[in-house]
C-alpha cells in the first residue's frame, strides 16, 4: 500500500478506556485497542497538520489478558480518591498503517511531499519514535518497532471470529473533517483469527457531536516544511 508503515508495539499494560465505566471514577479497559488510541500511537513515531494517519488493521498477538490495580487520582477539587483501573495485561500489537494528505489544510499545501515524508516516518520508526508512546493512557509505556504485519505466531491465529459489541472507533477533530466541532465515532469491530480490520472514519454510520470546536492555525510561519527536516536527517 502507499506511504504504508508496519510496527509492533507492545508493553506491560494497556488501558483502551471504555466511557462507560468512567461515570463513578473508574476506568475499565477495551478488550482491543481503539482505532483513535493506534492513531494516536503512530502520530507519536511522526505527525505533521500536513498529514491525516489511517490505520488499517490490527493484529492481536498475546491472549487478552485484564488486570485490576488500586488506584489513587487526584480529584479536580483537590486531594486524592479510591479507584480501581483494570488494565489489559502484557499487550503486544503488530500495526498497519499509511497516510494520505489532509484535504482541509489547504494552508500546508507547501509541505506536501510524501516521498520525504515517508522517508522521515520510517526514519522515526527505527528510532523508536519521535514522542513518548504509550498505549491508551499516559501511564502504560509502550515500545514500538518495525515489523512484518502477519510474521510470527500470534494467540488468536485460528481463533474464529471474536465480536466486541459496541465501541468508540474514534475522534473527529474540526482540521480533519471541516466541521467546527468534535464528534465522537462508534462502531462494531470484529476480530477475526485476531486480526480487527478497521473501517475509515468517514465510514462510521454512527457519529455523535461532542462540543464546538475551531481548527488551530498551521502555516509556513510556525511549521518547517519537510524538506528542512529531510535536510537536517541528511545532515546527521
Amino acid at each position: 500500500m502507499r506511504n504504508c508503515i508496519e510496527f509492533e508495539v507492545y508493553g506491560d499494560y494497556a488501558l483502551f478506556t471504555d466511557p462507560l465505566m468512567k461515570m463513578g471514577g473508574e476506568k475499565f479497559s477495551y478488550q482491543a485497542p481503539t482505532y483513535q488510541a493506534l492513531k494516536g500511537i503512530t502520530e507519536s513515531i511522526y505527525w505533521k497538520p500536513t498529514l491525516l494517519m489511517i490505520i488499517d488493521e490490527v493484529r492481536v498477538m498475546n491472549s487478552i489478558k485484564m488486570e485490576s490495580k488500586g488506584v489513587r487520582p487526584i480529584e479536580y477539587t483537590g486531594g486524592n480518591t479510591l479507584a480501581n483501573y483494570t488494565y489489559l495485561r502484557n499487550v503486544r500489537y503488530q500495526v498497519r498503517a499509511h497516510f494520505v494528505f489532509n484535504e482541509h489544510r489547504p494552508d500546508m499545501a507547501f509541505d506536501r511531499n510524501e516521498h520525504k515524508h515517508h522517508n522521515i516516518l520510517k526514519r522515526s520508526l527505527n528510532a523508536g519514535g519521535r514522542r513518548d508512546i504509550f498505549l491508551g493512557s499516559r501511564e502504560c509505556q509502550a515500545y514500538v518497532e518495525p515489523c512484518v504485519f502477519g510474521e510470527g505466531e500470534g494467540f488468536y491465529d485460528n481463533y474464529g471470529d471474536l465480536h466486541f459489541g459496541t465501541m468508540v472507533h474514534g475522534i473527529n477533530y474540526p482540521d480533519e473533517t471541516g466541521r467546527d466541532q468534535m464528534e465522537v465515532r462508534l462502531w462494531n469491530p470484529v476480530m477475526k483469527n485476531g486480526v480487527i480490520q478497521f473501517i475509515r472514519p468517514d465510514q462510521c454510520d454512527h457519529v455523535r457531536p461532542i462540543a464546538e470546536m475551531e481548527p488551530k492555525k498551521f502555516d509556513s510561519t510556525n511549521v518547517e516544511s519537510v524538506e528542512e527536516l529531510y535536510n537536517q536527517y541528511e545532515k546527521r
